[in-house]
């Protein structure tokens, strides 16, 4: 089937596996629904994501990003940016953007009892990890697969 050049971003389909995380990780994320937009039209440069968030949920795990840079732009509800300065309240329109190598750690919580809905872009800078300082966790990307361990080293 041949990708269109446009589509109602609302009918991609959700990603199938809600989370890359092993347990106990992935269960925290379960109110998260991804369309990978950018993965839809075959990007290979950078990712986008249209991320809806159920009440009392998060967008992920607390982390930084050693070599991508990260944006989220709000377009629907109210959550709360979580990062190392602290918590800042977003609203639709506002974006926030996270440049790699920084070690702020971020992520997205609804506190709230209505869907957050929000636009995340990402870069593909290979060989890229991810670390979680509020969680026995390490990342990196190997050969473009999500590898994930504590972080002493040993796999999950």
């Amino acid at each position: 089937m041949k990708t269109p050049i446009a589509a109602a971003a609302a009918d991609i389909p959700a990603r199938d596996r809600p989370s890359n995380y092993p347990e106990p990780f992935a269960s925290r994320v379960k109110g998260r629904t991804k369309r990978a937009l950018g993965d839809f039209f075959g990007l290979k440069n950078f990712g986008v994501n249209l991320t809806r968030l159920a009440p009392k949920s998060i967008s992920a795990l607390r982390h930084a990003h050693a070599k991508q840079d990260e944006l989220v732009y709000i377009l629907e509800g109210h959550p709360t940016l979580v990062t190392d300065e602290g918590r800042t309240k977003l609203s639709p329109g506002i974006c926030a953007g996270f440049r790699a190598g920084t070690g702020n750690a971020h992520h997205l919580v609804n506190e709230t009892d209505r869907d957050v809905v929000y636009l995340e872009i990402g870069d593909r800078t290979p060989g890229e990890t991810a670390t979680y300082p509020d969680d026995d966790l390490a990342m990196a990307n190997v050969d473009g697969k999500y590898r994930f361990t504590h972080k002493d080293g040993t796999p999950y």
